[in-house]
Order: C-alpha cells, then sequence, then structure tokens
C-alpha cells in the first residue's frame, strides 16, 4: 500500500513536471525550455543537413544528434503516456483507458509522428528520404507550448466542417471547369488540354489565383470559361480564408465575457450589498469561459490565488480530501483566499462554463470591508468538508 501511494506521488509530481509549467515550479519550467530548444535545434539540423557541405563536413555529428534527439523524444512519450491518468478530464476513465485516451489525442500523436519513422527506418527499411521530411513533424510539438498554435489547432477543429464544404465546392469548381476548358481548347491545343485530368492544372492554376501563365486558352470560347473561373477563383480562395478568420475572431471571443453589474448582484454572497459596492465589485473581476472537459486549475507548487463564482455551468473541484461538484451560483477557491491551508488540486468543467475571477487580493480588500462575507466564506469551506467527510 505504501508503495502503491508512492508511485501515485511520483506519477503526479513526473505530471506537473512534464506539463505545462506550473507557477513558480522552476523544473517543470526548466524541462518546458529544453523541450522547446531541443525541437528548434532539430528543426534546424533536418535544413542545414539539406546543405551538401555542411551534411558532408558534419554527416556523424548530425546522426549522433538526431540518435540522441529520439531517445529524448521516445522516453518523453512513454513518460507522458505513464502520467496520463493524472490528467483531470482523464481520471475518471481509469489508468488504462485515460492512457488509451491520451495515446488517441492529437498532441500524442504528434509526440509519436517525432520519433517513429526513425524506427520505421531501422526495423523495416523505411526509404530514409520520407524520414527526413517527416522530421520536419517535430514543429507541431512546440503546439503543445505556443498558444497561438493551441489556438489554430482548436480553430480548425471547430471549423472543420465548413472547411471540409468549402474544399468540397472547390473541388467542384475545379472539376466543372476541367471539363468546361477541355470540351474548349482540346482541339486548339490538344498538348495541354488533351484530357480533363491535363486541363486541371491549368484550372487550379486560375482558380487558386497563382495564373503562372504556362497555358492559356486561346479560343474564344476558352477565355470566356477563363474569365468565368477567374471570378469564381476570387470568391473561393477567399472562402477558406474567411471562415478560419472568423473561427479565431470567435475562439478570442469566446474566452472572454463582460461580468455587468447584474451578473455580481445575482451571487448570493453579495445580495446584501449596496449597489456602489456591486459595481466596485464588478470592475474588479475577470471573467473566462471553459469549455466541456478543459481544466480551470492544474495545482502546482503556489496556492490557487483567484476566488471563482460559476456564472454558468457545473464544475468538478478536486481536494487532496476528496472532490466537490460546484454549480450555477458556487464559488470555489475560497480556501486559498483565506488562507485555510488546503490546496487546490485541480479544477475541471464538467460542462460549459462561464467564471466570474476575483484576485486574491481584491477578495481579501472585500472581506476587510465586508467581515461577514469572510464568515459566509469560512461557513461554506466548513459545510464541504463536512460534506466531502460524511461521504468518506
Amino acid at each position: 500500500m505504501v508503495a502503491q501511494r508512492d508511485e501515485v506521488s511520483l506519477r503526479h509530481r513526473t505530471f506537473e513536471i512534464v506539463e505545462e509549467a506550473g507557477p513558480g515550479d522552476r523544473l517543470s519550467l526548466l524541462f518546458d525550455r529544453f523541450l522547446i530548444v531541443l525541437i528548434t535545434l532539430n528543426i534546424a539540423a533536418v535544413v542545414l543537413e539539406t546543405v551538401p557541405s555542411l551534411h558532408d563536413r558534419f554527416g556523424f555529428e548530425f546522426m549522433v544528434f538526431e540518435v540522441i534527439s529520439v531517445i529524448i523524444f521516445t522516453a518523453e512519450y512513454i513518460v507522458r503516456i505513464w502520467v496520463a491518468p493524472e490528467h483531470p478530464s482523464l481520471k475518471r476513465h481509469g489508468p488504462v483507458m485515460s492512457r488509451v485516451r491520451y495515446a488517441l489525442s492529437f498532441g500524442a500523436m504528434i509526440d509519436l509522428v517525432a520519433f517513429l519513422p526513425f524506427y520505421l527506418a531501422i526495423f523495416f527499411g523505411a526509404d530514409l528520404r520520407v524520414l527526413r521530411v517527416l522530421r520536419l513533424l517535430r514543429f507541431l510539438k512546440l503546439m503543445r507550448y505556443s498558444s497561438a498554435l493551441m489556438t489554430l489547432q482548436r480553430v480548425f477543429y471547430d471549423e472543420r466542417r465548413a472547411l471540409l464544404a468549402s474544399l468540397l465546392i472547390m473541388f467542384g469548381l475545379l472539376i466543372i471547369s476541367s471539363t468546361a476548358i477541355y470540351h474548349a481548347e482540346r482541339h486548339a491545343q490538344p498538348e495541354a488540354f488533351g484530357s480533363i485530368p491535363a486541363a486541371m492544372w491549368w484550372s487550379l492554376a486560375t482558380l487558386t489565383t497563382v495564373g503562372y501563365g504556362d497555358i492559356v486558352p486561346v479560343t474564344l470560347y476558352g477565355k470566356l470559361i477563363g474569365g468565368v473561373v477567374m471570378l469564381f477563383g476570387l470568391g473561393m480562395f477567399a472562402l477558406p480564408l474567411g471562415i478560419i478568420a472568423m473561427g479565431f475572431s470567435q475562439e478570442v471571443n469566446q474566452r472572454q465575457f463582460v461580468v455587468t453589474p447584474a451578473m455580481v448582484a445575482k451571487v448570493p454572497l453579495f445580495e446584501d450589498l449596496n449597489a456602489r459596492e456591486i459595481v466596485r465589485i464588478s470592475r474588479m473581476m475577470r471573467a473566462r469561459r471553459y469549455a466541456s472537459d478543459e481544466t480551470i486549475i492544474q495545482g502546482g507548487s503556489e496556492p490557487w490565488e483567484e476566488l471563482l463564482f460559476v456564472a454558468n455551468g457545473i464544475v468538478t473541484v478536486e481536494f487532496a480530501t476528496g472532490s466537490h461538484t460546484v454549480i450555477e451560483g458556487g464559488i470555489f477557491g475560497a480556501e486559498s483566499v483565506l488562507r485555510l491551508g488546503h490546496q487546490i488540486l485541480s479544477a475541471v468543467a464538467e460542462t460549459p462554463v462561464q467564471l466570474m475571477m476575483l484576485e486574491a487580493n481584491d477578495a481579501r480588500d472585500l472581506i476587510r470591508r465586508h467581515p461577514e462575507i469572510g464568515d459566509t466564506l469560512r461557513a461554506q469551506v466548513a459545510s464541504a468538508e463536512a460534506a466531502e467527510a460524511a461521504e468518506a
């Protein structure tokens, strides 16, 4: 039993290190920076290795660096699979299924691609030229450390149906325009438009507005078709870009919403405050939206320093002594604000959630002005602890 607890403790600490660096966790931050540097050096090595003079002079060094990198990436992947049950959004699935779910996630797939081609080349004789190309995919591992790239991933996933529809429309236009130009130009230019597949090169260059000019229609009908294809190309080229731009805008906007005095007044904790105090609190609060299963808090070496109010949705909060569910109108984070010594291990959005956040210093100032709020928070914490003890 002691050995099992030690393993769980070690796994949790390892999870804190390999995942995004928590505030004040220098070891985790050092691990993140080491991987960022290693990934960047790998990308540079792939590029520089294509220079014949550098490859001839430092070929052995490039090979040694590749082997060391593969060993590190392999060990990192195995460790991430091992600590998968510690993910707040996965731990409820059990030790086996949590690891399976993590292994099938996009991030784990990218980690796998970072080193798998190397082993395929060794054990199955895969083409080394393909291996060199796939090594560039290690760039995607930087998504784990870049909020901008993570946002791009979410945008592509959220808009996948619209993007697929636009691609299908573009493919349809490609077929129609290729067929039309084939019939218009096949006799005048049989070498360029002798078949529909051959005509697709001109259609693709025209629809994408690239217009290389290596193949141009010469007949009257061909030129008319070309003009129509150009007009459709302008619209279709802008459509995917518009979808992505709109997705970015929505992704940014959905992260924030405006905290109004009316929303603050609905919180039972503030129901006895006057209108001026309500307005003051609303100006101090920050707002944030979270998607279902998204981690709100991942406890680290530093305690959580905010008082959080659930404006909408359901949140599961886990402490060392147990877990409890916070619904609309509920509060969590009071333990740290009141300095009661209890630290939140994790908080996960069970449904789409809207949170209002009050920094600890602002919350303590509010308690000093209104001691009854502190008494209410202490009573709520005590009630929650009693409920956890009863369930245990």
